[in-house]
C-alpha cells in the first residue's frame, strides 16, 4: 500500500506501508545498527519514535522471542529501505512484518533511508507523519501540535513492583524503561533485584534496605520529570546508586547540571568512548538524544567518559560519595564476562561503602 512519510520541514517522501496499518506521528530518528533490530524496537528508549533503520536490508534474520529488551516494542513506526522477503536463521521464529503487526507498528519501505538520514544528520531530528492519506496543510498542522499526554517514561516502565531472586548483593532499580540484559548482567554477577515502578518514593526504594540503587536507562527529555529527580535526590547519601542513559542525565540534575538536546542524538552500536581514567576507549551501545552539558558539571563530579565523536558527556563520578553514572548502555555482556568494567566497578562502590 502507498504511503508517505511527512517531515517538518515540508519534505516528503513516498514509500509503501507494512506491517499494522495506520497513521504514525512522531520525532523521526535514525539508528546505525547493522543488526538487533529487534533489540531496537523493543528498547524502552525508542518509546514513541518513528526510527530509520541506516541498514539497507532489514529483517533478513526475522524474530526470535528470546532476545527482547521488554514485554512489548514501543517504536510508534519502523522506516527501512527495503524488508527482507525471505529470512534464514536457526532462530527464527517469525518474520518482521508479522512482529509488527502483531503488535500494531506501522512499517514504511522503500524509502531512501540514505538521503532521509542526511537530512535528520544536518537539520536535526523532527517530527513526522506516516500516513497512506492526502492530509491537508491544515490536517497535518494539526497533528504536528498535538502534544504528548504522557511523559514517555511513564509509558515504558513497569506498573507494580517484582524482582529477580538468587543473588547476594540487593539491588533496587528504578525503572525508567530498563532492558532486560541490563537486568540480566548484574544478576548474572551475583545480584538479587528488586525492579521498581518509576513514580516510587525513596522511602518505598529504601525501605527493602538494598545495597545499591541502579537508575535505569529510559526515553525522552529528564526535564520533563522533575519529580522523579526530587526522589533521587532523596538516595543520595544513603546508598550507592548508578545511573545509566537516561539515569545518568537525573543525576547530572541532582548536581545542579544542564541538559542540551543533540542535534540528531547518539543512537546505535560502536560509538567510540574514552575512559578518562584508564585511557581506554570503549566500543559501546546508545540510544539517546539528550546530554548533561559539560560546563555545567558540579565541582562535586569528576568527568570520566566522554565521547570521541562529540566529546560528549559519557560518564560522572562523584568525588566523595559512591556514586556513578554512564551516558552508554552495559548490556553486552556473555555469562559473568563484564567487557567495560562498569558492574565490577559498581559493585565495588557498594562493597567499599559496606566496608567504611
Amino acid at each position: 500500500m502507498r504511503a508517505k512519510l511527512i517531515l517538518e520541514n515540508n519534505v516528503v517522501m513516498e514509500g509503501k506501508a507494512f506491517g499494522h496499518i495506520k497513521e504514525a506521528v512522531g520525532e523521526v530518528v535514525f539508528n546505525t545498527r547493522m543488526q538487533g533490530y529487534q533489540e531496537l524496537l523493543t528498547d524502552p528508549c525508542s518509546c514513541g519514535q518513528l526510527v530509520v533503520m541506516t541498514y539497507p536490508l532489514i529483517g533478513n534474520y526475522g524474530i526470535n522471542l528470546d532476545d527482547m529488551e521488554s514485554r512489548y516494542p514501543s517504536v510508534r513506526a519502523l522506516i527501512v529501505a527495503e524488508e527482507a522477503q525471505a529470512p534464514s536463521n536457526w532462530r527464527c521464529e517469525m518474520e518482521l512484518e508479522g512482529y509488527l503487526k502483531q503488535n500494531r507498528i506501522l512499517g514504511l519501505k522503500g524509502i531512501d533511508t540514505r538521503a532521509l538520514t542526511r537530512i535528520l544528520s544536518t537539520q536535526g531530528t523532527m517530527k513526522g507523519i506516516i500516513t497512506v492519506r492526502d492530509l491537508t496543510s491544515s490536517q497535518i498542522q494539526q497533528k504536528f501540535a498535538v502534544p504528548s499526554s504522557l511523559a514517555p517514561v511513564h509509558q515504558v516502565t513497569t506498573s507494580e513492583k517484582y524482582q529477580w531472586e538468587g543473588g547476594k548483593t540487593s539491588i533496587a532499580v528504578l525503572d525508567l524503561g530498563v532492558k532486560k540484559s541490563i537486568l540480566r548482567g548484574f544478576h548474572q554477577k551475583g545480584c538479587e533485584l528488586t525492579i521498581f515502578p518509576a513514580t516510587s518514593s525513596a522511602e518505598e526504594v529504601l525501605a527493602i534496605k538494598p545495597d545499591g540503587v541502579i537508575i535505569s536507562n529510559g526515553p525522552g527529555d529528564p526535564r520533563e520529570i522533575p519529580e522523579i529527580t526530587k526522589e533521587i535526590q532523596k538516595l543520595i547519601g544513603k546508598v550507592p546508586i548508578l545511573g545509566i542513559g537516561l539515569g545518568h542525565q537525573l543525576l547530572g540534575l541532582c548536581f545542579e547540571g544542564s541538559i542540551e538536546k543533540l542535534l540528531f542524538g547518539h543512537r546505535g552500536v560502536s560509538h567510540p568512548v574514552k575512559n578518562l581514567e584508564t585511557g581506554k576507549i570503549l566500543v559501546t551501545v546508545q540510544n539517546h538524544g539528550y546530554v548533561i552539558q559539560r560546563d555545567s558539571l558540579s565541582s562535586e563530579l569528576i568527568l570520566t567518559h566522554q565521547s570521541l565523536n562529540d566529546q560528549t558527556v559519557e560518564g560522572i563520578r562523584h568525588r566523595t560519595l559512591p556514586i556513578m553514572g554512564i551516558q552508554f548502555h552495559p548490556e553486552v555482556w556473555e555469562g559473568l564476562r563484564d567487557p567495560w568494567g562498569i558492574a565490577d566497578q559498581f559493585l565495588g562502590m557498594i562493597g567499599g561503602s559496606q566496608n567504611a
